[in-house]
């Protein structure tokens, strides 16, 4: 069993990768520990509480977690899931402090559970320097699509995103609920013809019917802060 006592400050994604594990298998077992945000949805981990990651093998925690977590909504109609032959991969050799959560967020902008899946990994502290393992290459439709977009801003200020950095409001960065962190994307406003390039660094929107959430300095430069909610054209680039 391991423990760690969360400290003020600690990020969700410093956390899990202290204790080698994901962040559903940490809340699930340590319900105590963690909390949302009621205004927006966000999860946080509560300073001063002891988190722990049992020695159950992690491909049964994974699955439990599964079970018990909303399932990824279905592709849009005319799109396709990849499936593991289907999509493209590249080979990467573990070097020393490698984590999965590192490589999957921080390096390639890939999900870590298509890592685990892909290397049939049951233990992500098996890993060692020299393993060659395989990482998918992601692959997301580059065609226009429109989505629903919102901000937000100084409330959120100096706050941990997803990813584990601080939210920088002026800075040209969105949270979408499932592009990979570092997915760069482009924007337009088509009532104003104002385009932008941004990078996906954060979860949400949290609310239905919301598919992005800009920074301010997005809205500004989209002129969407008076408005707050509106139409955009996405292309992923």
């Amino acid at each position: 069993m391991v423990q760690y006592q969360v400290q003020p400050g600690d990020t969700i994604a410093a956390v899990t990768r202290r204790l080698n594990t994901d962040w559903r298998t940490l809340r699930r077992q340590n319900p105590e520990a963690v909390g949302r945000l009621s205004d927006n949805g966000r999860w946080f981990l509560k300073a001063g509480a002891t988190v722990e990651v049992g020695e159950k093998p992690f491909h049964e925690t994974l699955e439990e977690a599964r079970g018990r977590e909303p399932q990824p909504p279905l592709p849009a109609e005319g799109t396709a899931e990849q499936s593991p032959q289907e999509a493209e991969f590249t080979e990467y050799t573990i070097q020393p402090g490698d984590t999965l959560w590192a490589l999957a967020v921080t390096r390639f902008h890939t999900n870590v559970e298509d890592i685990i899946r892909d290397n049939h990994i049951s233990d992500p502290r098996s890993l060692q320097p020299g393993q060659k393992i395989r990482i998918r290459v992601p692959n997301h439709p580059r065609g226009e699509q429109t989505v629903v977009a919102s901000w937000y801003g100084r409330k959120y200020h100096g706050r941990p995103m997803a990813n584990g950095q601080r939210y920088d409001m002026y800075a040209d960065t969105i949270a979408h609920r499932d592009l990979p962190f570092g997915t760069r994307v482009e924007l337009r406003n088509p009532a104003t013809g104002e385009t932008v390039k941004a990078v996906v660094t954060d979860r949400g929107p949290f609310v239905e019917g919301r598919d992005v959430d800009l920074s301010y300095g997005l809205a500004r430069k989209l002129s969407m802060v008076e408005k707050g909610v509106g139409a955009l054209v996405m292309r992923v680039l």
